[in-house]
């Protein structure tokens, strides 16, 4: 199969392929590798590929011979490297599958190679000192979101269809949006993050997956979900396949619209001119839609005190356990400047601050969850402004202290980090792009616990409503350099 040919084909309508025996699962590995090989030296996504042993058998799943990355953190996969995106990290080799790297094979995905994230997971721009700047296919001079950049960058600029993606503050919806995919964040307890952690970051963090359309993450989320032994809590199992809640009609629902952030910087110009066309589409779909009048349950302050605290203490702990690990000192010469001041910021928080921090996690759930109960969804824009220049998150970034990177990420990104807080699953749609530079604007839908149906319903409604698949970035597989363009 020829790369301009692999790249007009989402996951699912690969797996078919394979299914009708028209391409073998080998055949398309040889594609995505070419399409790795040619995009990657624009967009610096794909930090390693390596041989494969996995023999899918055709037609078991929906996906079952389809090309797949991972992410460089959040899952393991045996004999292979996970450094984190840290240099206290390097040349860490996985000793065995994690429970999600296991559902990622029983899927009968093709994992071929992992993917670029910040340094620990740690940011929303994709820029470590490890192996440098991943770059947005919309424009290489702008960042590519995080800390799941690399994943959305190889999507975009079509290495493979999807792949595995993590969040924890936005960290797959963000670059949802700034690389013009579709991702959702699944409810906490939704899939495993076992064996080694029950939780990560007290909770905030969950698994997922960037693709083009929204059935490939449908399909993904039917694949990976569920409880495994030992988990602490499990979100409720779905009633029927998400794959085919996206062909089902979500009727007409209530939601409620925020188009300026509890706290952080205001949206622009751009993003607000793209979430009231969001709006008019979603009332000519008969959906009542009006302003949103919903708090995070605590003052801005409260929030941003608290979330510096959880991220801290536990970046200090995970910090602290790979430094014995590899028997490396914890300081500047193995980690960057907004990763340490963020470990000597985690390392003085103290226990009460710690559980004083859950209670304010429990006051944003409750606030959105009484919201929730009137009604149906919450838009908001997914970012506030279009994606930034390469450098504008890390600028002076050593002269911040632990709180001060916290409080910059969430001025960033203030629209985000509420869902992962309360544990809600949320999805940003790429339904728009600004006109004067081609770039990508995502939309952000989040729902109640539990209600991924409803959101895969809704975005696969605005999906055939407005497509956004002929949209191509500047760097595409397949097709020569050119500006990106949009509608």
């Amino acid at each position: 199969m020829k790369v301009n040919e692999y790249v007009r084909f989402d996951a699912v309508g690969l797996a078919r392929l394979v299914a009708r025996g028209e391409v073998t699962p080998a055949e398309l590995e040889a594609a995505a590798r070419e399409a790795t090989s040619e995009i990657n030296g624009r967009v610096n996504a794909v930090v390693e590929t390596w041989p494969t042993d996995d023999e899918p058998v055709p037609g078991a799943t929906p996906l079952a011979g389809v090309p797949f990355l991972i992410k460089d953190i959040g899952v393991t996969m045996a004999g292979r490297r996970s450094e984190l995106g840290s240099r206290l990290a390097a040349g860490n080799v996985a000793h065995a599958d994690s429970f999600l790297m296991r559902r990622f094979r029983r899927a009968g995905l093709v994992t071929f190679g992992r993917t670029a994230t910040p340094e620990l997971a740690y940011s929303i721009t994709t820029e470590p000192v490890l192996y440098g700047p991943t770059r947005n296919p919309w424009d290489p001079e702008r960042s590519a979101g995080g800390s799941s950049g690399g994943a959305g960058a190889a999507v975009a600029a079509g290495a493979v269809p999807l792949a595995h993606a993590t969040d924890a503050a936005g960290s797959l919806r963000i670059p949802a949006a700034c690389n013009g995919l579709f991702g959702l964040k699944p409810t906490r307890g939704r899939v495993s993050l076992g064996p080694d952690a029950d939780e990560t970051f007290n909770g905030l963090a969950v698994q997922g997956g960037v693709s083009r359309t929204v059935r490939d993450s449908a399909a993904l989320l039917d694949r990976i979900l569920g409880p495994e032994p030992g988990d602490p809590y499990a979100a409720r199992q779905p009633s029927r396949p998400y794959l085919e809640e996206v062909t089902r009609a979500p009727g007409a629902l209530r939601i409620g619209v925020l188009t300026q952030a509890w706290g952080g910087r205001r949206t622009a110009p751009p993003v607000t001119d793209a979430l009231t066309r969001t709006v008019r589409l979603l009332e000519s779909l008969g959906h009542k839609v009006e302003e949103a009048t919903v708090g995070p349950g605590a003052d801005w302050e409260e929030f941003t005190t608290a979330t510096a605290r959880l991220f801290t203490a536990n970046l200090a702990a995970t910090v602290d356990a790979v430094a014995t690990a590899f028997g490396r000192p914890a300081d500047a010469s193995t980690l960057e400047p907004a990763t340490l001041t963020g470990y000597h910021y985690g390392q003085r928080v103290s226990g009460p601050e710690l559980v004083a921090a859950l209670a304010i996690r429990n006051a944003v759930a409750r606030s959105l969850g009484r919201y929730f109960a009137t009604h149906d969804v919450l838009l908001t824009p997914t970012l506030p402004e279009l994606p930034m220049p390469l450098g504008t998150y890390t600028e002076d970034a050593s002269a911040l202290d632990g709180a001060g990177w916290i409080d910059r990420l969430n001025d960033r990104s203030p629209f985000t980090l509420a869902f992962n807080v309360a544990g809600n699953p949320a999805m940003s749609v790429p339904l728009t792009a600004d006109p004067g530079t081609g770039l990508p604007i995502g939309m952000q839908f989040a729902a109640d616990h539990g209600r991924e149906d409803l959101l895969f319903r809704l975005a696969g409604q605005l999906e055939r409503a407005q497509p956004w698949a002929d949209r191509t970035p500047a760097v595409r597989a397949g097709s020569r350099p050119g500006r990106g363009t949009s509608r």
